[in-house]
C-alpha cells in the first residue's frame, strides 16, 4: 500500500514539474543579453582567415587599454529580439585576400554560431570593412611560413 502512495506522490511530482516546464516555455522566460551574443558574434567573426582584426572605434579602444582585457565584442553591434537577431560586424582584413569571400565567411561563421548557442533566429550579418591592414613586417611574416609549411608539405 506505501508502494502506490509513493508511486502516486512520484507521478502528481512529476506532472507539477512537466506543468511548471510547460508554462516556462510558453511565457519565454529567457533573455539573453545583446552583450552575449555579441561576444559569441565577435569570436566567431576573429577566427575567420583573413580578418586581421576587429574595428572598435575610439572608445573600445581606451577601454581595452585601461582594462588589460581583451575585448570580445569589439566591433560588433546586436539588435536581439525575443526570438531574432541582427548583427553588423565591422572588421579590418589582411591585404592581398579576396574582400568577398572572407565578409561571407563570417555571415555564415557567425550566424551558426549564434543560432546554435542561444537558439535566435539571426535575420542578418551585415560586414562592414573598415579598413585594410598593410603592416609590411607582419605580411612578410606570415608569407614566410606560408613559404615553410608548402616546403614541408612538398618535401613529404
Amino acid at each position: 500500500m506505501k508502494n502506490e502512495e509513493l508511486e502516486k506522490e512520484k507521478v502528481q511530482e512529476i506532472e507539477k514539474v512537466e506543468e511548471t516546464i510547460d508554462i516556462s516555455t510558453d511565457k519565454n522566460d529567457i533573455k539573453i543579453a545583446d552583450e552575449v551574443v555579441s561576444v559569441i558574434a565577435g569570436i566567431a567573426a576573429s577566427e575567420v582567415p583573413g580578418v586581421s582584426g576587429m574595428s572598435g572605434g575610439f572608445a573600445g579602444g581606451i577601454s581595452e587599454v585601461f582594462s588589460g582585457k581583451k575585448n570580445l565584442s569589439k566591433g560588433i553591434k546586436v539588435e536581439v529580439g525575443d526570438k531574432e537577431a541582427k548583427i553588423d560586424v565591422n572588421i579590418i582584413v589582411e591585404y592581398g585576400v579576396r574582400i568577398p569571400d572572407v565578409a561571407f565567411e563570417i555571415q555564415n561563421r557567425v550566424k551558426k554560431a549564434v543560432e546554435t548557442m542561444t537558439g535566435l533566429k539571426v535575420l542578418e550579418v551585415n560586414v562592414h570593412v573598415q579598413g585594410v591592414n598593410t603592416d609590411i613586417n607582419e605580411i612578410d611574416t606570415k608569407k614566410e611560413i606560408n613559404e615553410e609549411v608548402k616546403n614541408e608539405t612538398e618535401s613529404k
